[in-house]
């Protein structure tokens, strides 16, 4: 009857507005390890916002002797913590230096986060497929080049051979590289046949910022649709520091100009390149930024949600 298929459809629709508020993150008042302040963000997280650059450490995880950068624990109940703080809910676990090529750790880290988790691990030339399809199976998406980091594990002579492996799994190569370094490699860069990310702004150094010639690589490469940049690590090119990074918010909004729909948002915790300065920094400033960077809430809902949906494989 009408009346009973009004009454059906009208339970169907309060349902799903019900399961949508569900799912809708808040921002908490929350103490946070690695992380400065306990305010929530100010700036509202939408449904499946994702934090596309933390790292896990534990000093269970097996360690690249030649590693250099060596923080303390960071387990996945903090990192938790911190979604509760700025209202994130996907997140991507970034390999770190630490580690090297053995990502034990990172499937580990993987697994206890859940379907809502993606990872990028660290690989050389001489990486099995075998290894391929195991970190493929956990929820890998990725490889990541920390040429910026002495004693990383990989090098640059190894990009273009990794790449070849990767390239027929849809996987991308991340970079953790300065611009000199990408100035140099830009030819190699251009023919790969992944897609390409570049850390933390893609390290364009200030005061230069957009001017820098390595800025217009980047955006040349973002616009023939081959490569992405995160919108983090506002501490670690900045001159200005916390609590503005107002030298960061040019640059930003010069890449939100220039690609919208190339770029995604990182938090960088537990800020290991950070943990021997006077303070660390405040994630929910960090967070916040966004939106100076990218003022339009349409916008950064497109850097949060549905770019990382893109890049990562998310539903």
């Amino acid at each position: 009857m009408p009346g009973q298929d009004w009454n059906r459809r009208t339970v169907l629709a309060m349902m799903g507005a019900s399961a949508a508020s569900a799912a809708m993150s808040s921002a908490q008042a929350q103490q946070v390890p690695w992380s400065t302040g306990t305010a929530p963000a100010k700036t509202k997280a939408p449904p499946n916002a994702t934090d596309c650059h933390h790292h896990i450490y534990s000093s269970r995880f097996k360690i690249d002797p030649n590693s250099t950068l060596r923080p303390g624990d960071a387990p996945v109940a903090d990192y938790r913590l911190l979604q509760k703080r700025i209202g994130t809910s996907r997140n991507v676990i970034v390999q770190p230096s630490t580690y090297g090529v053995f990502n034990d750790g990172l499937i580990e880290a993987l697994g206890e986060c859940g379907p809502g988790a993606r990872g990028v691990a660290v690989v050389n030339a001489s990486v099995t497929d075998d290894e391929l399809k195991r970190l493929d199976a956990a929820r890998v998406r990725g490889v990541r080049f920390n040429l910026a980091t002495p004693g990383g594990a990989t090098t640059i002579e190894m990009l273009e051979p990794v790449a070849k492996r990767i390239a027929p799994m849809g996987w991308h190569v991340q970079f953790n590289m300065s611009a000199d370094m990408m100035l140099a490699a830009k030819d190699v860069l251009n023919r790969l046949p992944c897609q390409i990310v570049f850390d933390h702004l893609a390290h364009i150094p200030q005061p230069a910022g957009a001017g820098h010639a390595a800025f217009a690589v980047v955006v040349d490469l973002m616009q023939k649709g081959k490569a992405w940049v995160k919108l983090s690590g506002a501490s670690q090119d900045t001159k200005v520091g916390a609590p503005t990074y107002a030298d960061t918010i040019p640059l930003a909004q010069a890449y939100v100009k220039a690609a919208p729909d190339r770029l995604v948002w990182g938090s960088d915790w537990p800020h290991p390149s950070e943990q021997s300065k006077p303070a660390l920094p405040d994630d929910a400033v960090l967070f916040d930024l966004l939106a100076q960077w990218a003022p339009e809430e349409a916008v950064r809902n497109r850097i949060l949600v549905d770019n990382p949906a893109k890049l990562y494989g998310f539903a």
